[in-house]
């Protein structure tokens, strides 16, 4: 079965200024090293990890809103065309990026119902009166009413602003959402709501999401599939039940340590170490050995690469069937 959405080695480079200009020397910032993973129609793939991991970066590329050094990307069997083209421009009515703040994505001086018909007016799709009846049956499939079509983003809630960010990037019909963060500057009541919106219209239309986030139990409640990043590179990736409750990866487990429980002295907390290394000065053999608590001279030198477990999972690390399975205490 081809996948909506597949992704092959993707690299991305950037050149970097290390000291005071123009004196200082020029290095390689590797922000995305070797990701790859595959997402169907009607399938969340959740990406987690620090901030800084390359997350939005890996989106970025996905979208084709910056330059791929190596690698690929093929949606529905076709490779992503150059950056700025007429394919590119045609295959981007198929994916749409949802971002983190909904009131910096809308433009203040423009009234909702006019931004939500914008997309369709870059597109050439329609004659007015077809894109205000196409953009106000998209502001009922969102739960907004049709008196929000005159409001401006400032007389709008939080939620309400993020529920006008979906409509305007469902009234071109994708297939994909890229959804950046799309909760986290939102009250708890209203995360909520945004996330069952969220189910609700994959369940209907049937698309499929790259959902971005720091919050591990929303990303657990919405993925069918969990892949962690660190330093540019996927280190661990399966099914959300088996990852979180056995960590393969010590990154992994470190995380999901973290997340809260109701009642304390169930879980035992892995604290990190230190901080991410520069992405500039990577360490050599596996990038998370300064940090990891496990770590023996093999991962000082030898890079782990990201294999299958006997459970279905993938993980980078020389030691995961050694580690403990579990995270109870």
């Amino acid at each position: 079965m081809t996948a909506l959405l597949e992704v092959s080695d993707l690299v991305r480079k950037y050149e970097v200024r290390r000291g005071a200009w123009p004196f200082g020397q020029v290095a390689t910032l590797q922000a995305v090293d070797g990701v790859s993973f595959r997402l169907e129609a009607g399938r969340t793939l959740g990406l987690v990890g620090e901030s800084g991991c390359g997350k939005t970066t890996t989106a970025k590329l996905v979208l084709g809103l910056v330059p791929i050094t190596s690698g690929s990307v093929t949606i529905a069997g076709e490779p992503l065309p150059p950056i700025g083209s007429m394919e590119w421009r045609a295959i981007r009515r198929r994916m749409q990026m949802v971002y983190q703040d909904p009131l910096g994505a809308l433009d203040r001086r423009l009234s909702v119902g006019r931004q939500v018909m914008e997309p369709l007016a870059i597109h050439g799709i329609g004659e007015p009166k077809q894109r205000r009846d196409k953009a106000l049956a998209m502001l009922d499939a969102v739960g907004l009413a049709a008196h929000h079509f005159d409001r401006y983003p400032h007389e709008l809630s939080g939620g309400q602003r993020q529920r006008i960010v979906l409509g305007r990037a469902l009234i071109l019909d994708p297939q994909l959402l890229v959804c950046d963060e799309p909760i986290s500057a939102l009250d708890v009541s209203i995360q909520a709501q945004v996330v069952n919106l969220l189910l609700d219209l994959q369940q209907r239309l049937g698309l499929a999401y790259l959902f971005i986030s720091h919050d591990l139990r929303m990303v657990r409640q919405v993925s069918h599939e969990v892949a962690v990043m660190y330093l540019g590179r996927i280190v661990e990736q399966g099914d959300p039940d088996r990852l979180f409750a056995a960590p393969a990866h010590p990154y992994t487990r470190a995380l999901v340590s973290a997340i809260p429980v109701a009642r304390r002295g169930r879980r035992q907390r892995l604290v990190l170490a230190g901080e991410p290394p520069n992405p500039v000065d990577r360490p050599g053999g596996c990038a998370f050995h300064p940090r990891c608590p496990f770590a023996v001279e093999r991962c000082r030198v030898e890079t782990p690469a990201l294999r299958q477990l006997g459970d279905g999972r993938q993980a980078a690390c020389h030691l995961a069937e050694e580690l403990p399975k579990s995270l109870a205490a």
